[in-house]
């Protein structure tokens, strides 16, 4: 499970919410590239697009 880091000041938006790119709620989180999203939406969306190694574990 993909796990992300927004401690620091720039992934927060003090202008006000706008609606999350993934599931529209408002959010005052904002991706490293600036676009308003839920961190647990990123987490899961990074999740659901990252290929699976089939491989790992024979």
């Amino acid at each position: 499970m993909a796990f992300l880091d927004w401690r620091s000041p720039e992934h927060y938006d003090h202008n006000g919410d706008k609606p999350c790119v993934i599931c529209t709620k408002p959010t005052p989180l904002r991706s490293d590239r600036g676009k308003p999203v839920h961190k647990v939406c990123a987490e899961e969306w990074i999740d659901a697009h990252t290929p699976k190694d089939e491989g790992a574990g024979k």
